[in-house]
């Protein structure tokens, strides 16, 4: 196996749970978002010697996987939130638990917020440090952290509106 298949299977490895987190924050849907991550980690592997390590790898994979995210929600014909919503919802073959519930309020919430808050919350769920967070949003740590207090604030009330539904 050469060194770059390696290095390639060891990235998918590291990354692929975080960037499928990020596409269904961005989605609200399994498959589009398995679809999205195969297509990012496609793109890795075709440009994987292009990387010029100007940042950490993650950092780089992280804007493919949103560069390829937003590509997609440009192009495909958005849904009403009811919609998604109800998709959500019927995912759920079996008698949800009551963590799954909230877990599936979660993300119908996060699906409200704006693309950009989308992306924020997906990262700072998936526990990615500040800094990189700060990297990928193109803004000042200190700015991230405003903008992280006001996306949970607003998440929130989100939450507790679609808990009352």
């Amino acid at each position: 196996m050469s060194n770059q298949r390696i290095l390639f299977q060891q990235l998918f490895d590291d990354n692929s749970k975080r960037v499928y987190h990020l596409c269904y924050g961005y989605t609200g849907d399994s498959d589009a978002a398995n679809d999205l991550m195969q297509e990012t980690f496609i793109k890795v592997w075709q440009h994987l010697d292009t990387f010029r390590n100007q940042s950490q790898l993650s950092t780089w994979i992280y804007r493919i996987a949103v560069n390829t995210c937003l590509s997609y929600l440009r192009t495909a014909k958005r849904r009403a939130t009811d919609e998604l919503n109800d998709h959500i919802i019927e995912n759920h073959t079996e008698e949800p638990s009551e963590k799954q519930e909230q877990v599936a309020l979660l993300y119908q919430s996060i699906a409200q917020l704006e693309e950009n808050e989308r992306i924020i919350i997906t990262m700072v769920l998936d526990e990615i440090p500040y800094p990189e967070i700060a990297e990928i949003s193109g803004i000042s740590e200190g700015n991230l952290r405003v903008k992280i207090h006001r996306i949970k604030h607003k998440l929130t009330e989100i939450y507790n509106r679609n808990e009352r539904v």
